[in-house]
């Protein structure tokens, strides 16, 4: 398994490779380091593209020295017209599993708040795609923990379910699974009778709590949960979090066949989630349907 950071180096890039550090140790997997520079057109476009990418292969070098000897790293310069493209495009050629990316670039309130790159690529990306929080470089766990997946019965759940019990199966790490009730427009006209909610939200988790089980050796800690809330907010707020947790969501209907679109659910969760965010496409990918 490959997973490839989107690096820059400010502190929004340090935290991005600081959870590419903490899955590539959780999966053991291998780290891609990777810088995309801007190309240029004008006429010396070689000796400016020279310059930039010796900058940056020093950047990345000091990059590499913080990450742990027991995790193998490659470093790797792209240039692109988009930084977005560029990353899609580096993770095709690389055979990239995820893209790992640091969310502290301003946009939405939270420690979770996304710049230009990192909002177009949960609006693009054909793979999934983890957003550190603000500050994630300096929180102590060395590896993820525990994975929920915030699991709903909208197209692509099935696929985001598989992804986080094979994550968990993979990571050994035990699998939450959480109905955030209040947010699934598929209850219908049971929206006005709360009880009938809660009893439809319960069943839906049963139903998927068993599908997991199915798929994970016996005795493996798996469990699902409820919550509710008047907001989005306010219901992932009833979770318990601790460091080292991570978040796996689907992606929104509204997105084209094997491409990302981050749905208004996940938008407001990041507005409150001190925790890592993986974006997982609603249709299967493959290495041949990248760049």
């Amino acid at each position: 398994m490959k997973v490839l950071v989107g690096y820059l180096a400010t502190s929004g890039g340090a935290d991005a490779l600081a959870l590419g550090v903490r899955l590539a140790r959780t999966l053991h997997a291998d780290l891609d380091l990777t810088m995309v520079l801007p190309a240029s057109r004008l006429p010396a476009a070689p000796d400016y593209e020279r310059h930039l990418a010796d900058q940056a292969e020093e950047w990345l070098a000091q990059a590499r020295e913080t990450v742990p000897a027991e995790i193998a790293v490659a470093s790797h310069v792209f240039f692109a017209d988009s930084s977005t493209d560029g990353l899609i495009t580096a993770a095709g050629r690389l055979e990239a599993d995820l893209i790992v990316v640091g969310g502290g670039g301003g946009g939405l309130a939270g420690s979770l708040s996304l710049g230009s790159v990192v909002n177009e690529l949960l609006h693009s990306a054909p793979l999934p795609v983890a957003v550190a929080p603000r500050g994630l470089r300096e929180a102590p766990a060395a590896r993820v923990h525990e994975v929920t997946c915030a699991i709903g019965q909208r197209a692509g759940a099935r696929l985001l379910l598989e992804t986080a019990v094979q994550f968990a199966r993979a990571a050994g790490t035990p699998l939450r699974l959480v109905s955030l009730v209040a947010l699934d427009p598929l209850f219908g006209n049971l929206r006005g009778d709360v009880d009938a909610i809660l009893d439809h939200a319960r069943a839906h988790a049963r139903a998927v709590l068993e599908e997991a089980k199915a798929e994970l050796p016996q005795g493996f800690p798996v469990s699902a949960t409820v919550v509710d809330g008047p907001t989005v907010e306010e219901a992932v707020a009833k979770l318990d979090w601790r460091d080292g947790d991570l978040i796996m969501v689907g992606s929104s209907r509204l997105g084209a066949p094997r491409r990302l679109f981050l749905g208004s659910t996940a938008a407001k969760m990041l507005r409150v989630l001190k925790v890592p965010m993986v974006v997982v496409p609603r249709d299967q990918l493959h290495v041949t349907d990248l760049p």
